[in-house]
Parts: structure tokens; sequence; C-alpha cells
């Protein structure tokens, strides 16, 4: 990669992480390219030269939220943690994720959800799904996992909670609901057993 290529794609991370940054904080609604350019230390020129509007700026900050976390989720699961460590720390990220994250960018990305989105569906299907069945046989072979549970089973109720996710009368109301919607997930409705 030339020196020309190295600095666009650093102007193209550098506005993309201040826009998200500005989005976690105060929503998509309230901010403007000028801040953002002004964050980025980039001209509002430059913005709309690599992504031509607001409206391709936000979705492409949606693109670049999700690949992030879904590194991040590839990183933690690939770390020397045991199984409870792990689900400990996929909580409390999602956790104060909910607590950052402005309820305007949330309705954003969740109507983008669910909408027909195929890049988050290629994203889910290709690395989401996979790495929750090597968590859950890292559980399993550690002993907090049911061993009887078929991954099937796994599967589909991770795809019974997605579908009913992608529905704006959930998606609406969800975010105060993510620490118990992660703990009845991993723990049941039961509790978390101690061993």
């Amino acid at each position: 990669m030339d020196g020309f290529q190295r600095r666009r794609e650093q102007k193209t991370k550098n506005i993309l992480e201040a826009a998200l940054a500005l989005f976690m904080e105060y929503g998509v609604q309230k901010i403007s390219i000028a801040e953002i350019a002004k964050k980025a230390n980039v001209s509002q020129v430059t913005i709309y030269k690599y992504f031509e509007s607001k409206h391709n700026l936000v979705h492409e900050v949606y693109l670049y939220y999700l690949d992030k976390a879904s590194d991040e989720f590839e990183q933690l699961l690939h770390s020397n943690m045991t199984f409870p460590e792990k689900i400990k720390q996929m909580m409390f990220t999602k956790k104060e994720e909910a607590k950052q994250i402005h309820e305007d960018f949330y309705q954003y990305i969740m109507m983008e959800y669910s909408s027909s989105n195929d890049y988050f569906e290629k994203l889910y299907v290709e690395k989401a799904l996979p790495r929750f069945i090597d968590l859950f046989n890292q559980g399993k072979a550690e002993g907090y996992v049911d061993p009887n549970l078929s991954n099937e089973a796994i599967i589909f109720f991770i795809q019974a909670l997605n579908q009913y996710l992608q529905r704006e009368e959930v998606y609406q109301k969800i975010l105060p609901l993510t620490e118990d919607i992660m703990k009845i997930f991993f723990y049941g409705i039961v509790g978390k057993k101690e061993n």
C-alpha cells in the first residue's frame, strides 16, 4: 500500500472514530458534519469527499461499529479466560455499552439492524454464530454448560432472540434491559449456579 492510500485510510478511520464517539455521546441528530470534522481534525470537504452525505457517513459508522464489536468479541473468545470469565466480561461490556450509548444512536442502530441488512446478516451467520458455538463448547468442556444441550438448540434460541429483537416495538424499549437479557441468556431464569 502506498503512502497516499495509507493516509486516506487513516483519515477515513479518524472520521469514523470521531463520528462514532460523538454519536455515542450526543446521538445522530444533534451532531453536524462540522463537529465531526473538527473532532477528526479534517475539513468538512474531506468528509463529503469520502462519504458524500451525512446519511452515508452515519451508515458507514454503523458498519464500523459492527466490525469493531465483532473484533472485540473475537478477541474475547480467543483469550485464555475461562468460560465464566468470558461471560462476565461480555455482560460487563454490554452493561457499559448500554450506559454509554445515546438513545438516538441506539435507535438508529436497531432500525438498521431490523431492516433487511445483508452486512449484519453475513456477520451474524459467518462470525457470531460459529463463535457462540465455540464459546458454548468451551462451557461444556469446562462443566459450566449442560453437555446434553445440542448446538442446534442453542442456535435455535439465539436465532429466536435475534428475530424478536428486530421488531420495532421491542428494540425501542430494550436498551435499559440489556444487562437482564444477557443474564437470562447465559444463566437462564433459574439463575447462576455457584460451582
